[in-house]
């Protein structure tokens, strides 16, 4: 039986001219639910978060709504440097799990994602490290998303990253990027986890790759055609026949492009969609008793 296939962003706090105006910040994430079943948390990644945020988050939610948690900075090598309070990694790597788990508890917690930095590349003690990360969280799915081009530079370390993923009991994050330099992977469509399959759009923008801008729209800024979106459809149905679940996540956090491939994506596969107005925005369903959800 082929997996559910849930589409969604990268956070929910960009994505300009999706929300209706005057909408509070606060009121966001319960208004993107109205239309994606499933987010990535990315605020967690530049800062550890108190276990109140994610309880909150996990109220804000409808049953059945699904977030992927980006580790933290310091759990993921960011941090050349260990900042203060980041001294004891094992203490870090404890309070990020107690702090998660009201997710856990209103089962909403999807995977773990640890999205490795560059200069992390493929060798011995970084993948003893994979297996300190997978230790962390015995009982939790952990996706690995790479970014150096070590992990599948030829058709050996491929097979050897995927090996270890799956040894490991970790899901592959299959990416698609501009393929400019070592610090980027190319897209290798392969599973490592019966549970989950994890698909992450960073856009194809090679002038801004590497660029250092205020915010990340300045790096992801691309809008995917309805054709570059059509090419992957296949790709996502052979997963698809492989795992439980499939999560594809738009991280081409420029203006609305995000939440418009994303339901580019939906519509390709032939999943439920809202209408959308002339800027390619969904327009809301009438509020009401009984209001029926897209997933």
């Amino acid at each position: 039986m082929p997996a559910r296939i849930r589409c969604g962003t990268c956070a929910w706090a960009d994505h300009e001219d999706f929300y209706p105006p005057g909408l509070k910040p606060g009121d966001r994430l319960g208004y993107y639910a109205r239309f994606f079943s499933l987010v990535e948390i990315d605020s967690t990644f530049y800062a550890l978060q108190p276990r109140r945020n994610f309880a909150a988050w996990a109220y804000k939610t409808p049953p059945g709504f699904l977030f992927n948690v980006k580790a933290y900075g310091a759990m993921t090598r960011h941090h050349r440097q260990p900042r203060p309070g980041e001294e004891n990694l094992a203490e870090v790597f404890r309070r990020f799990a107690d702090a998660i788990v009201p997710l856990r508890e209103a089962g909403k917690l999807g995977a773990i994602h640890f999205q490795f930095p560059p200069w992390f590349v493929r060798t011995p003690e970084n993948i003893r490290y994979l297996a300190y990360c997978r230790e962390a969280f015995p009982d939790d799915l952990i996706a690995v998303e790479f970014r150096h081009r070590s992990w599948f530079a030829d058709e050996e370390a491929t097979a050897h990253t995927l090996a270890v993923l799956r040894q490991l009991r970790a899901v592959h994050v299959v990416c698609d990027e501009p393929q400019v330099g070592s610090g980027c992977v190319p897209r290798v469509v392969a599973v490592t986890h019966p549970a989950l399959a994890i698909v992450r759009f960073h856009g194809r923008n090679r002038a801004t790759w590497y660029k250092k801008g205020e915010t990340s729209a300045d790096r992801f800024d691309y809008l995917y055609s309805r054709e570059e979106l059509a090419e992957m459809v296949p790709e996502v149905q052979r997963l698809a026949q492989e795992v439980e679940e499939v999560h594809l996540l738009m991280n081409n956090n420029r203006s609305n492009y995000a939440v418009r491939n994303a339901l580019d994506m939906m519509e390709l596969l032939g999943l439920p969609t809202p209408p959308r107005d002339h800027r390619g925005v969904p327009v809301p369903p009438a509020a009401g008793p009984g209001q029926l959800r897209l997933f």
